[in-house]
């Protein structure tokens, strides 16, 4: 971190004498320029924040500033595809820059790479698992982008060792060749050749310094000293005359003022961290430039130095509030492996429990995917915390499943012996007991619970053909026995006309009193021939329905209250109505087992929907629409069905 601008105080000493000290170390500040040599102090952005140890010149790389490293500036490649980022690494490996940002691009590419490759491979393992294979036999598919970015990623670890080599060479020999220009400066010092011959061989050396740039950076300071060291004796010995000397102040100053435009106008760069680098370069520049009148000296390093510190304050602010922020989601991150950690596995006994908790665990995941970087020391560890708190409950819910498929096959041993004994009853002709026998198998059956969808269809088959075979045979026995069925088409067809006549213009409660009426008689009137049945009903119904619809009648109370009367009508015509109400009875227990298979099958495609596929939300809800309209229409055949036992004397 840099330290405060404000590091050094003025005192008096006996003499009266000012002396500047620095605050930090209490020690003196001894001014380094000599009159006659125009000698001032060189210093760069840290020194101007406060910084005892200065750097003198060399390239400004992300280890020599005070700013922390940006840890969340890829944030977003962990939202790229696959094919993204080999695109984008493939680009890299194009350019001729490798130096640490975009290393430390290449390296976030990579890790965002495995992160995919990681949650494709535990997919295809799950995937594999719950098709009932070994977990042990499964081996992952060869992968053709995971090829293309290991070549890429050699790539560029060669093109960038390269780089690194040619650069070190380059800056071993630059250090050689300043080496060379200071012996040439100390022999410049003891020459006794004619002078404007000696100035100039000594500005072509101060060119040539400045010509050579990069050294290696443990040599920067010393190096940079005994350059300073010798330029200051060589302007002592020779004793440059007063114009040459002004001229070069005028120059220099010139040089400085530029400079310090250049500071004052980075106060408007929106980027903080372009504004700080350019500060570098700028200092850089200041470093390379002679000294000025001692008179301006002290006024042109002020405006330097304060047009610096403000740069440096809003560099340092910046990563004040990244930090800050750091923290903010370090806090956001706990509090979410606190929520998923607490999760209670022992009230998870159903699977809608089970799926509300796997929602709620999946909505936690996103929101952790839109939270930013917290501090780097914790960062790693939050993220394998809470990565082992949804494994937990993954491997929980796991579990779960695996006891559900347990009991569902009790469930089906238990089905496969309603199935006998339903098939032993179907060749009865003792209807009336038979009937009674094969309705309580029925009841058995709703109370078992769910088998498995593998299994669900063909056992539901196997009851249902056993049961229907029964009840066909059973009327057609008794219709063998019926008369009269043209006449009651013809009273039926008589009734209906009687409903659609009624008028629109009558009260609602007296038009659905006189409806009902009509509706009694239709049911009390018996069967029409088997051919007419379907057609007649269905012009009954589109009758009754339109005046329901005038009359805005709830469709689910007006079905039930249509059916409840109708066969407390049909009960009051004895034995024969009775085999009407067992008949009507089993298409509606038929119904019932057909929609809560579906209803099971539903809730098991939920169940073991596999979390990671795309568009998994869009159906899951959808799903969920299905189930609860079906569980809508089973409420109402199990009170159809209540209706019915009321009216056959079976409930208790």
């Amino acid at each position: 971190m840099n330290k405060p601008v404000e590091s050094e105080r003025i005192i008096n000493d006996n003499a009266g004498e000012e002396k500047k000290f620095n605050v930090a170390s209490n020690e003196e500040i001894v001014p380094v320029e000599k009159e006659v040599t125009g000698r001032e102090e060189e210093v760069d952005a840290a020194e101007i924040s406060g910084d005892e140890t200065s750097v003198p010149e060399n390239e400004i790389s992300a280890s020599e500033t005070t700013a922390p490293k940006e840890e969340s500036a890829d944030a977003d490649v962990e939202k790229w595809s696959k094919e993204e980022i080999v695109e984008r690494l493939s680009t890299i490996v194009q350019q001729d820059v490798f130096d640490d940002s975009v290393k430390k691009e290449v390296d976030n590419l990579k890790q965002a790479f495995y992160k995919w490759k990681k949650v494709e491979t535990e997919a295809a393992k799950k995937a594999w698992v719950e098709s009932g294979e070994r977990e042990e036999n499964f081996v992952s598919e060869e992968d053709e982008s995971e090829e293309k970015i290991k070549n890429l990623l050699t790539t560029f670890r060669e093109k960038r060792a390269s780089v690194t080599a040619e650069t070190e060479k380059i800056k071993e020999e630059n250090l050689a060749i300043k080496k060379e220009i200071i012996e040439k400066l100390k022999k410049l010092i003891n020459s006794k050749e004619d002078f404007y011959k000696v100035y100039n061989e000594f500005k072509k050396l101060q060119q040539q310094w400045k010509d050579t740039k990069q050294i290696p950076q443990g040599a920067v300071n010393d190096l940079w000293k005994e350059y300073q060291l010798y330029s200051e004796k060589f302007y002592d010995l020779l004793k440059i005359n007063n114009e040459m000397r002004d001229y070069d102040f005028k120059k220099n100053l010139e040089l400085k003022q530029a400079l310090c435009v250049a500071v004052e106008k980075l106060d408007e760069e929106k980027d903080v961290i372009s504004a700080f680098y350019q500060l570098q370069k700028l200092h850089q520049e200041w470093r390379e430039i002679g000294p000025v009148a001692r008179e301006q000296r002290d006024e042109i390093w002020s405006r330097f130095k304060k047009a610096s510190s403000v740069i440096n304050k809003k560099h340092q602010e910046h990563f004040d509030l990244l930090r800050s922020l750091e923290q903010r989601n370090m806090e956001e991150k706990t509090s979410l492996c606190e929520d998923i950690e607490a999760i209670d596995y022992s009230k998870l006994t159903t699977f809608k429990e089970w799926d509300e908790q796997n929602k709620h665990v999946l909505d936690l995941q996103e929101k952790w995917k839109t939270i930013g970087f917290a501090p780097k020391k914790y960062n790693v560890k939050l993220f394998e915390r809470f990565r082992a708190a949804c494994d937990v409950f993954f491997q929980k819910k796991s579990e779960f499943y695996k006891g559900i498929k347990e009991t569902m096959d009790v469930n089906l041993e238990k089905k496969k012996e309603l199935c006998e004994q339903a098939e032993a009853l179907k060749d009865s002709q003792d209807w009336k007991e038979t009937s009674e026998k094969l309705i309580a198998i029925q009841k058995e059956w709703k109370a078992v619970g769910p088998v498995s969808r593998k299994y669900s269809d063909a056992i539901w088959k196997r009851f249902i053909s056993a049961c229907d075979y029964f009840f066909e045979q059973k009327n057609i026995h008794f219709s063998s026995q019926k008369s009269g069925e043209v006449d009651n088409w013809k009273k039926k067809k008589e009734i209906i006309a009687n409903i659609n006549a009624i008028s629109e213009s009558l009260p609602a409660n007296e038009a659905i009193a006189q409806l009902r009426e009509y509706m009694g008689q239709f049911n009390n009137t018996g069967h029409v021939p088997f051919r007419e049945k379907d057609k007649i009903y269905k012009e009954y119904r589109a009758a009754v329905d339109k005046h329901f619809d005038r009359l805005k009648v709830d469709e689910s109370e007006r079905r039930l209250q249509s059916f409840r009367y109708s066969m407390n009508e049909m009960n009051s015509t004895g034995e024969k109505s009775k085999n009407k109400l067992l008949s009507e009875r089993d298409k509606l227990m038929r119904s019932y087992e057909r929609l809560k298979g579906d209803v099971q099958t539903y809730e098991n495609n939920i169940g073991f929907l596999s979390v990671s596929s795309k568009g998994g939300g869009g159906l899951v809800k959808e799903m969920q629409r299905k189930i609860e309209s079906l569980k809508d229409e089973l409420v109402l055949i199990e009170k159809k069905i209540e209706v019915i036992d009321q009216s056959l004397g079976f409930s208790n």
